[in-house]
């Protein structure tokens, strides 16, 4: 039970951070159009954050719905993190 709580950021992180990898996978996928797996390694940044945070396909109702729950998991992200900095 110590080791939990000395370690609860650390887990916290870590479980919230787990499925971090599909989520940005599948938006990536969304917002460039492909199905290939080597979105993922590719450096391409840009269109990715104009894709979270702007509209670049207003009529794709699929985008719209992952776009917003990928932020809301980002800002839960954030949160965590500005909790922990500043406990």
């Amino acid at each position: 039970m110590d080791f939990i709580l000395d370690n609860i950021w650390f887990i916290l992180f870590f479980i919230w951070g787990l499925p971090l990898g599909y989520y940005r996978s599948k938006f990536r996928k969304i917002v460039y159009q492909t199905d290939s797996w080597l979105i993922n390694i590719k450096p391409r940044f840009w269109r990715e954050l104009r894709g979270l945070f702007g509209n670049l396909y207003p009529e794709n109702a699929q985008y719209k719905r992952f776009r917003n729950f990928y932020a809301f998991y980002l800002v839960v992200y954030l949160v965590l993190f500005a909790i922990y900095f500043f406990i």
